[in-house]
């Protein structure tokens, strides 16, 4: 449950130091999300450099009412000479967890990208003990492909992922 209408926004100059934190503060992140600290301004030279939205990938807020609650984010992955598909992720403040904030979040993104990408498929990956996102992923419309062994190194070991991706078929865009 919400606490009102998720929505997904550009990235403005205030929501930069949320997204530091996630940089910056190993209890901002939630125990999936941290890799060590990682440079705080990168965040604010991709702002001043194109809004954080570009050709090969971008972020959004998503916030409930003026509340931000964290990022989504996509990137381009290159799949053939003159294909690509979209990898998707998604960063939420411990508070705004187990709400359904992210699932609606990720279903916001996948539709927007595909009404303003062409891109057919669209992934998404989670570490193989994020059973969470696992299951948000899967309410957001995710068809699970997969296990990636040793895919991601954090916390001094190597973890296992999921990957899952949507097609443009399996979303209604109306």
């Amino acid at each position: 449950m919400t606490d009102g209408p998720v929505i997904l926004r550009p990235v403005r100059e205030d929501d930069l130091p949320m997204l530091e934190r996630f940089l910056t503060d190993p209890e901002a992140t939630g125990p999936f999300q941290w890799f060590g600290w990682s440079d705080p301004g990168r965040f604010r030279r991709r702002w001043a450099e194109n809004g954080l939205l570009g050709d090969d990938g971008g972020q959004l807020m998503v916030v409930t009412d003026t509340d931000p609650l964290g990022f989504v984010a996509w990137r381009k992955i290159v799949t053939g000479p003159a294909s690509y598909c979209w990898n998707m992720g998604i960063q939420l403040a411990p508070h705004a967890c187990g709400r359904g904030v992210g699932t609606r979040a990720q279903q916001l993104l996948v539709r927007y990208l595909f009404a303003h990408t062409p891109v057919v498929r669209i992934e998404a990956d989670t570490e193989a003990e994020n059973i969470a996102e696992q299951r948000a992923l899967e309410k957001a419309g995710f068809t699970r492909e997969g296990v990636l062994r040793s895919i991601v190194f954090r916390d001094g070991q190597w973890r296992d992922g999921v990957s899952y991706s949507v097609l443009r078929d399996d979303v209604s865009l109306s």
